[in-house]
Formats: structure tokens, sequence, C-alpha cells
């Protein structure tokens, strides 16, 4: 008997005409009862003049406003801890997480009830069957368990799913890859910063992951290196296996996007969950196909916390869902995350994108870790990529530092790029998403 690519084949292979009016439907259902129910959500319909109750396509949705980051963190100064964004009393909920504190000090707080965490898991679970991981596998998690939401959505997916589960809470990265490799997992979850970490630990063991490890998948997530060619064949090349990009929020709970076993160049959208839109950063107007924008995120399925046309940030490009093969009417967001919009460091009159310059210093296996600097020295914007190299005897580091600030100028507009050796094992390693731009210039 055959085993259905699809975890929810109905809902991932019908027509783009169902699923709009299915997407149309779930719309006027949330948002009838966030108004009904959540303080905030009531005041900013009626501010707009947009009645959940006449909604009738996904189009009125556009009546709507986006809503920012900086307005939920004031709705949870105004009213700590949570904010009035709540439709659900806080009794009810039986779980908390927060952001992971990446932009800015303050995190975002959400609380989750059981029927948003039974919603949680199946996203995860859609995009873990979509690569191919199935109940005969064994999936470790390299991940802290802390209050950032992380992997806790995809743990929970992998129990539903009859995966066996290692969990690995507060291992130090030798125990972890102790246990992968004595447990024989064959599938392993972590940001791809820290997929490499352990991969270069284990080297540095005296284990060879590709002939020793039974891993034939990884789940990488929490940062842009997923869907970076370069990082993601360093990853590949490293493990032995196939490595699929996937990306969440804690904002929404769960993932919205995943990559799928057919790797079409990008991540497909969890369109009967979501609704997301491409607008242009600075109008607001959309996008069409093939150009890039900021994602604005409509999700169905969290109860305790609603959320209409969120402003993520984050820089997207949408294709088709006829860009891949796999059958799924899921359109695709291609090359996964492009950036973030207050990502962009203006170096000199150029704009720099830290995943453009990744994508560059992956393309050197060499290199174990790196560092981007902008300071302003003599009034004058310098960027200079600090990389921690592998001891090697006979490396020319003239010749190395020349190509790659050669490759890293042509890759920006010709601008000035230094680079800089640091000493090994002086920068900063991490497990959960990996801070490597250092911004030094006066506010």
């Amino acid at each position: 008997m055959s085993v259905s690519p699809y975890w929810n084949p109905k809902a991932e292979t019908m027509s783009r005409v169902d699923l709009r009016r299915l997407q149309a439907a779930k719309l006027k259902a949330v948002a009838v009862r966030a108004r009904a129910q959540s303080p905030f959500w009531r005041k900013r319909f009626d501010a707009a003049g947009f009645d959940p109750s006449m909604v009738t396509s996904i189009d009125d949705l556009r009546r709507l406003p986006p809503m920012t980051r900086t307005e939920w963190m004031q709705a949870q100064q105004e009213n700590p801890p949570f904010g009035d964004l709540l439709a659900v009393p806080k009794g009810s909920a039986i779980r908390y997480h927060h952001t992971s504190g990446t932009t800015g000090r303050t995190p975002l707080r959400v609380l989750d009830g059981m029927r948003d965490w039974a919603w949680i898991s199946e996203c995860w679970a859609i995009g873990f069957w979509g690569f191919g991981i199935r109940p005969h596998d064994t999936v470790f998690f390299a991940f802290s368990y802390g209050s950032f939401i992380g992997f806790w959505g995809a743990h929970y997916a992998c129990e539903k799913m009859g995966s066996l589960v290692l969990p690995s809470g507060n291992m130090t990265t030798e125990q972890r890859v102790r246990q992968i490799v004595d447990m024989e997992a064959t599938v392993v979850c972590a940001t791809p910063t820290y997929a490499i970490r352990m991969a270069q630990t284990a080297k540095d063991m005296g284990i060879d992951l590709p002939s020793q490890a039974k891993v034939r998948r990884l789940i990488i997530s929490g940062e842009p290196g997923g869907n970076i060619p370069a990082t993601k064949r360093l990853i590949e090349g490293l493990w032995g296996g196939k490595a699929a990009d996937t990306a969440g929020m804690t904002e929404l709970g769960t993932i919205m996007m995943f990559e799928c076993e057919q790797q079409p160049g990008g991540c497909h959208i969890i369109e009967d969950h979501f609704i997301e839109e491409v607008l242009d950063p600075e109008t607001l107007e959309p996008v069409p196909y093939g150009e890039r924008g900021e994602r604005v995120v409509t999700s169905f399925g969290r109860g305790a916390v609603p959320i209409f046309r969120y402003r993520t940030s984050d820089l997207v490009m949408k294709v088709p869902h006829t860009r891949c093969s796999c059958g799924r009417s899921y359109d695709i967001y291609e090359g996964g995350f492009l950036g973030r919009v207050d990502d962009m460091l203006l170096i000199r009159g150029t704009n720099v994108y830290p995943r453009a310059i990744e994508s560059i210093v992956r393309e050197r296996p060499m290199i174990e870790e790196f560092r981007i600097v902008v300071e302003r020295v003599n009034n004058v914007d310098e960027i200079t990529v600090c990389v921690e190299v592998r001891d090697d005897p006979v490396l020319d580091w003239s010749a190395f530092s020349f190509d790659l600030a050669k490759d890293l100028s042509t890759a920006n507009e010709g601008l000035r790029i230094n680079v800089d050796r640091a000493p090994h094992g002086t920068l900063p390693r991490f497990e959960l998403k990996a801070k490597r731009t250092e911004d030094r210039r006066p506010r």
C-alpha cells in the first residue's frame, strides 16, 4: 500500500478557486470571533469600518490597516503583560511563550489553549510529512526547550505522526552529537548555525557524521541560512543528509511555510491556515508574483491571540505553486526569506544585506564562523567581515582574504568590504538564532 506524500491530501491539493473560498470562510469566522472577544481587535475593526460579518472574499481584508510589532508592544505596555489582544480568558490558557528577543529588548508575550496547540502541531506535521519524515523516523531536537517557542510545535507534531522523539534539553554539544549517533537518529532539527556547529564538534570528536550517523533529513529553521544555497550545501555535505528550510514565528505559534521533498528552490505557504500578502514596504500596496516585498500575515488557527495583517518585516518573493512538481496548490516563497526590512545596512550609499554576505562566506568550508562589524572611522562608514578559519598549515591567508574580499565587493555593487581573521575559537557560537551583525556606528 502506497503512502500519500501529503499529510492532508484534500487541503494540500485543492484548486486555487476552492482554496480562496476556504480562506474567505475561515477569515470571516475568525474575524467575527475576534471582534466579539478581543478588545484590541474590536477597536481596530471598528476604527477601520471593517465589519467581519460582511466578509465575502479575502480581498475584504484590505480594508483593515496592517498591524505592526510596535502597536502590539504598545498594547502590552498599556495593559501588561499580554495587552488586550487576548480573545480567551487568561485562565483557559495552558502554555506561555515569548519571542527570542532578536529585535528589541522587550519580548512579545503570547498564551495558547489546548485547541491552539492542536493546530500548532498540525501545521508542523504538514511540513514534516511534506519533506518525507514518517512514523519510522527517530527525530532529534537540538533545542533547549525554554520559553522561546522554537521547535516545541515540531516536537508535538512528531508525536502526532508516530515518530520517536529525542529531546536534548540542556545537553552539551558533545552530548548531543553522541546521542545522535548512539540512538541512530534519522532526522535532526536545529538552526542552520547550530547544525554546522554540531558537525564541526563531531569532527573534533573524531566522528564522521556521513559514515557513522544515520541522519537522512535535517529540518533547519530560525535563521535565513536554511534557504541560502551555499549554507544548505555546506550542511548537507557535513551531515550526509538532505536539508530543508522551514519558518515560523512566535506571533503565529507555528510554521507558515515548508520545503517539500521536490525542493523547488523555495518553500510552500500553508495557505489553508494563513493568508500571506506580499506588500511594498513603503506604499503597502500589493506586489505581483516575482517581485520582492514584505510579508503581511493573517492567521486562522490561533484562537487565544488572533492575528490579522501583521507586518513581519520579512522580505519575500512569491511565485505560483506551479513552480513545483509536487502537486500542492500552495504558492511558494522563492528562496524562502530573503532578508528583513530592518536588517539592511546602508554603507556609503550601498544597501548591504547580511544574507548576501553569508551566501559568499558559506561558499568557503574553511570558514567555521564569521561576524559582520560596521564602524564609523574618520567620518566614513567601514564594514568588516571577521572570519574564523580552521587551522591549516598550508592556508595562504593573504590570497584567501583577498579572494574573499573581492567576491564580497562584487556581490555588493563594488563596495569595499574589509576582511579580518579572528583567532580560532574567539567568535561566539550559537544554539538558537545567531546574532552576527554588530553595528557600532553612533545612532
